[in-house]
């Protein structure tokens, strides 16, 4: 169990912030005729649905919550940005991108 007195506002608002930059910065790179344009609309409905998860628990004072949330929506933004189904330049300090 994680101590919720060890995630104060600080670090959520670091995670939010990072994972908004993120998701500002995704663009769909397959065409929309492709199978993977449509895996790419799934990925970001699941990281909206995360980022949206975290601002509910954060608004309930559920910061453990908050933070496991917006995690997983990075992470679902950071797995499609590494599978080339998003494009997000050359950014591999929002990403884990190959080198």
């Amino acid at each position: 169990m994680v101590d919720e007195k060890i995630i104060t506002d600080k670090i959520l608002d670091h995670y939010f912030e990072i994972t908004k930059k993120a998701r500002e910065k995704v663009k769909i790179a397959s065409p929309k005729s492709s199978h993977l344009y449509s895996i790419a609309e799934d990925f970001l409905k699941m990281a909206d649905s995360y980022i949206n998860d975290a601002k509910y628990f954060r608004d309930k004072g559920d910061y453990p919550h908050a933070l496991g949330a917006i995690y997983y929506a990075h992470a679902w933004l950071d797995a499609g940005a590494r599978l080339g189904i998003f494009d997000v330049g050359e950014d591999h300090n929002l990403f884990t991108l190959a080198r």
